[in-house]
């Protein structure tokens, strides 16, 4: 077992973890959360012999192996197989003493030898080492390719696979799903609930979290805290804890109202389709988690866009590619006015190409791409956290975008994404990636976008601003496109999806967990919810009638809803009004009369768009099933 004792582990002259104690056993796989900064990575670096205990002491088995994730390679020459195969320290000496034993000629140490190389494995090594780089998305034809081929993002997964190889009794990971697309991190999930060792994960993943870990480890306060179960159980059990403390009642009551507001919008259709369900499932969780996050250090919102008609764009035809190569080709796709589509597909099918196009970044190679005049587009890129210019600081970033403004308005907001006192004012190049990346996202804020387009946005980001963000999401009025690997921000801010594959881009008829068997089906064209065939010319004339009959059904939602949100404001100010001592202790019997016909006006109306609502929603589906 791993054995934390009164330990205190300083960082400069801050105390990381003061007199702090834990315990993990063998087999366990758990999940090392806390805030950015609080000492995660610092643990890990202690349980590997990086750092030294300022006080305490730590018992870790000497005679365990320790595989993890290493910061670089250093022979950037080195086939990507071998560079994989590298990370099994016992298969490499186990080789060597075949080779030297042959060079001896000494016929006992070469029997030797090879019974050692058959236990470490030899003869499967490449095959193991080739499955894990399939996995992580490598193709057949880079195996043999050297580490220096690869660009960054891709030598992180090399050093996955590295860490992955090694037969080890205590597996440390850091951050393993930053650079994974969707698919790899459902492969690495799979991969990891079947290791037997001991796991000590860091992630912001909650998804990837729950799946994989039985104990969660918290640093808060520089203590060690452990609950039993998944991420989410320990977001629970913390949220009981928190739930006492006065201070953050309020703010968890506005929380879990906000949620409750939401989900009631979506819970007459959550009947009647799978992925509504899945959808309402997600929110009414946050609801119980909300008060788990009510000390975050972000607190911000979308500012409501301005209107823009039907369609906000349109792809006509549209073939998409770099030079004289096509990635994407017959395009034929809208987005309505409040769409939240969520782009799925393998990784290097285009889907960052289609965002690209959308954000007008990439000419069309054919075909148009028509944009509302009244769009006004956010885009998120992980290249713009790079054309931050490092000596300008947020709020010289913010004073750009946001011409005479007062100076204590914009630390105000700028306050909602943590950028607080001088941390507002210095230079943003020393700043790590998810503070970059926080940046990126307040400038995307401020301009009160009616389009979003999304390109892995909780990239670098916390687990705290991750919710955040999700939150935000929830209550954006605009169209959102998102690609993403982080299942809990599709599940609660997506409705529908767009599948690219084959070189085409297209509606996808179902949720995650239905992506999840297309991909175990290999991807194949299908019928019914996991795909559609190539569709005929008559089924794309279909298609275009049934989506402008869902188009036309769902502004007829949208509308009701509005009003229905009106009316429910107004009908909360009345019975506030009726609820005043003075209105009854000091009779105004004309006024009093007023407020209650008012009031008995506002009830008849809201039952009467609440009925017309929830009619618009069933014809609603009904169409899409259709």
């Amino acid at each position: 077992m791993i054995r934390f004792r009164d330990i205190t582990l300083r960082r400069g002259r801050d105390a990381l973890l003061q007199q702090a104690s834990a315990t993990l056993y063998p087999g366990q796989r758990t999940g090392l959360v806390g805030p950015n900064g609080c000492g995660k990575s610092s643990l890990f670096g202690l349980m590997l012999g990086e750092l030294s205990l300022d006080a305490g002491e730590m018992e870790l088995p000497g005679e365990w192996r320790i595989a993890h994730m290493a910061q670089s390679f250093t022979d950037l020459e080195r086939p990507a197989l071998e560079a994989v195969m590298d990370g099994d320290g016992e298969l490499r000496a186990a080789e060597g003493a075949v080779a030297q034993s042959h060079a001896d000629g000494d016929g006992e140490a070469i029997g030797h030898a090879h019974m050692r190389l058959e236990n470490a494995g030899g003869y499967t090594a490449r095959a193991r080492a080739g499955e894990l780089l399939n996995g992580l998305g490598f193709a057949p034809e880079q195996h043999e390719q050297p580490v220096g081929a690869f660009s960054g993002g891709w030598r992180v997964r090399l050093q996955l696979a590295r860490a992955l190889m090694c037969p080890a009794d205590l597996l440390l990971l850091d951050e393993p799903t930053n650079h994974l697309d969707l698919e790899a991190v459902l492969w690495l999930e799979d991969w990891l609930r079947q290791f037997a060792g001991t796991l000590v994960l860091i992630s912001h993943d909650r998804d990837f979290l729950d799946a994989i870990c039985n104990q969660i480890l918290h640093i808060e306060h520089s203590q060690l805290h452990t609950y039993s179960g998944n991420y989410s159980e320990f977001e629970r059990l913390r949220a009981q804890h928190l739930a006492h403390q006065q201070a953050l009642h309020l703010r968890q009551q506005r929380e879990i109202a906000h949620m409750q507001r939401f989900i009631d919008r979506f819970r007459a259709k959550a009947t009647k389709a799978r992925a509504a369900q899945s959808r309402v499932k997600a929110l009414q969780r946050m609801e119980m988690i909300a008060p788990a996050h009510a000390d975050s250090p972000f607190d911000f919102t979308f500012t409501p866009p301005d209107r823009v008609a039907y369609p906000v764009l349109k792809l006509d035809n549209v073939s998409l590619g770099y030079g004289e190569t096509t990635v994407l080709s017959e395009i034929n796709l809208d987005l309505a006015p409040g769409d939240r589509i969520g782009l799925l597909g393998l990784n290097g099918a285009g889907k960052s190409t289609l965002v690209r196009a959308l954000a007008g970044e990439l000419k069309p190679q054919a075909g148009q791409i028509e944009i509302n005049p009244a769009t006004r587009t956010g885009y998120f890129a992980q290249h713009q956290l790079e054309q931050l210019e490092a000596a300008a600081s947020p709020l010289a970033h913010l004073q750009a975008l946001a011409g005479k403004t007062r100076e204590q308005g914009l630390r105000d907001f700028l306050g909602g994404f943590a950028f607080h006192g001088e941390m507002a004012t210095a230079p943003v190049g020393p700043l790590s990636g998810g503070e970059k990346a926080r940046l990126v996202l307040a400038l995307l804020v401020w301009q009160k976008p009616n389009l979003l387009l999304l390109d892995e946005p909780t990239n670098h980001l916390d687990l705290e601003m991750r919710h955040a963000l999700t939150v935000a999401l929830q209550d954006f009025e605009g169209a959102v496109v998102v690609v993403s690997h982080d299942r809990h921000l599709l599940n609660s801010t997506v409705e529908r999806y767009w599948l690219v594959a084959d070189k085409q881009a297209r509606p996808f008829e179902g949720d995650l967990d239905d992506y999840r068997q297309w991909l175990i089906g290999g991807g194949a064209a299908q019928n019914g919810k996991t795909g559609a065939a190539r569709p005929t010319a008559n089924s794309k004339r279909a298609n275009r009638q049934q989506a402008a009959a869902r188009r036309e059904l769902q502004r007829r939602s949208e509308k009701l809803m509005r009003k229905l949100e009106k009316t429910e404001t107004e009908l909360a100010e009345v019975e506030t009004e009726l609820a005043q001592p003075e209105l009854y202790t000091k009779p105004a019997p004309e006024k009093l009369a007023q407020l209650q016909q008012r009031q008995t006006q506002l009830k008849a109306q809201k039952s009467a768009l609440e009925a017309d609502w929830m009619v618009a929603e069933a014809e609603l589906e009904t169409t899409s099933q259709a």
